[in-house]
């Protein structure tokens, strides 16, 4: 039986075995995955990965508004079944009540929650539920009004995307639509002033590159970048962006329209940059598989 990338990774995955090992336990047992798995286990190969070891890359945002203060706190679980956990949900709610006294992601860890640490509760429950869970990262926003929204709900404040809009002026209405869109284009930033300087840089070579492939004469050339480099920035900027409500205005304009002006957001998606198991072993049991 032809031994594939998909079979290494489900035994590997479920005995902690090393990639070779879990390739040969397959290859003695004729793909059989459950006598693989007695296989190493009679080789003393097989053992149980530690919890902290494992990726967690579901899990819940939660976000929480007080004062003039807004949070959105993101706790990660290795399976999308305990973020449907009810218990996992409260905690994570008290999580999120407590941001709104911590000034980042470290003094959240130790504050006081339920007698205990924030980090000793996540421990607590990690023991209890079995899985791996991080309390991974928060984001602040301050504003005379500020402005929540959560997309794909779980729960009452909280779910896949949490968004935070500040506000100066306005009111809830416009502050949710422009939270909505925040949740819908993800910008890299409120205004051009706030862009990672990298990310413009980036963005300016690959489009003088991709300008001077056009062979036209330096002068023109400059005139592309610059007109490509305006379009890049209403693209990936908020106040820039056309407002998915009323493509044609832009996000700015619909704020002024409402008498508000947007000091600042946050959008904070769970497992966000995280690299899950199956884009770390992907090429690795490939290329094992590829040998002899």
């Amino acid at each position: 039986m032809a031994i594939t990338a998909a079979m290494v990774k489900e035994l590997r995955e479920s005995t902690g075995a090393g990639m070779m090992d879990a390739k040969k336990a397959l290859t003695e047992t004729d793909g059989d995955m459950q006598a693989a798995q007695d296989w190493l286990r009679t080789k003393g190969l097989a053992k149980a990965a530690k919890k902290s070891g494992r990726v967690a890359a579901e899990g819940l945002v939660a976000v929480a508004v007080r004062d003039g203060k807004g949070v959105a706190v993101e706790v990660n679980s290795e399976t999308d079944f305990v973020a449907k956990n009810e218990e996992f949900q409260n905690m994570v709610r008290k999580i999120a009540g407590a941001a709104l006294d911590a000034g980042d992601v470290d003094a959240l860890k130790a504050a006081p929650l339920d007698g205990k640490t924030v980090a000793d509760v996540v421990t607590d429950a990690i023991a209890k539920i079995g899985e791996n869970m991080t309390l991974r990262r928060m984001s602040t926003v301050e504003a005379p009004l500020v402005v929540s929204y959560v997309h794909n709900s779980a729960a009452d404040g909280m779910g896949k995307i949490g968004v935070l809009v500040g506000l100066e002026g306005g009111n809830e209405d416009i502050g949710r639509q422009i939270a909505m869109h925040v949740a819908a284009t993800a910008p890299a930033s409120l205004g051009q002033d706030d862009l990672d300087p990298a990310l413009v840089e980036r963005e300016k070579q690959v489009l003088t590159e991709q300008a001077r492939e056009s062979g036209k004469p330096e002068a023109v050339i400059e005139k592309m970048i610059e007109g490509r480099m305006k379009k890049f920035f209403e693209e990936v900027t908020l106040t820039g962006q056309k407002f998915v409500i009323n493509p044609d205005i832009t996000v700015e304009e619909a704020a002024k329209e409402a008498g508000a002006k947007i000091v600042g957001f946050a959008r904070v998606e769970v497992g966000e940059g995280i690299e899950k198991r199956e884009e770390d072993f992907a090429a690795e049991v490939a290329k094992t598989l590829g040998g002899s």
